[in-house]
């Protein structure tokens, strides 16, 4: 199976292009949806994030307070390694089963930290939805209601644009109409058919 992973940074329109590929029917494994269902009330990742950061980051009705784990986790640098080294290992280990379960001949695996994580993904190409950061800025705040200086320092603590650009092997230009960007995602759907028919990971 052709495992393209699917990145970009915050704004740049990857649930569009993902909701373009799913109508293709191509499988898609996201990385954020497990992360969710990872620290679901019973599940053994929120005991562990209880036990690391303390009994304040449940809820009362035992759900995790994001909010309150972001914070602890944003605000030390330690403490945000002690997040990637709970959560990191065991979203690997879901997407490589999720990945096994498929029997399309190509998947998605949508990772928007793909650069800042720097995990060990087993990925043939990488495809990065990319568009001008002034319009990342005016999507997260038009999204997000925040002020446009939290919306430029969401993404200045991300990999840079250049970094992601280095790493991708397809780029999908999102600052297009979106009949264009239909386009583009039918082009690379085909191109990834042919070249998981074809059994290799390079045109």
């Amino acid at each position: 199976m052709l495992r393209v992973g699917l990145t970009g940074g915050i704004g740049s329109g990857k649930s569009t292009v993902c909701r373009l590929f799913a109508g293709l029917h191509v499988p898609i494994i996201d990385t954020d949806v497990i992360a969710r269902q990872l620290v679901e009330p019973g599940q053994p990742a929120l005991s562990l994030l209880a036990e690391v950061f303390g009994k304040e980051i449940i809820k009362a009705d035992g759900s995790l307070d994001r909010a309150r784990l972001r914070q602890l986790a944003f605000s030390d640098l330690r403490q945000k390694r002690q997040l990637d080294a709970i959560m990191h290992p065991l979203i690997f280990k879901e997407v490589v089963a999720q990945i096994a379960g498929l029997t399309a001949i190509y998947c998605l695996v949508v990772i928007p930290l793909l650069v800042e994580t720097q995990n060990d993904y087993i990925l043939d190409r990488v495809l990065l939805v990319d568009c001008p950061e002034s319009m990342q800025i005016q999507r997260v705040m038009d999204r997000d209601g925040v002020g446009r200086e939290q919306a430029m320092a969401v993404i200045a603590a991300q990999a840079s644009r250049r970094q992601r650009l280095a790493l991708a092997h397809d780029v999908i230009d999102n600052a297009v109409t979106a009949d264009r960007l239909a386009e583009q995602v039918k082009r690379l759907h085909n191109s990834y058919l042919l070249l998981a028919t074809a059994g290799t990971t390079s045109a």
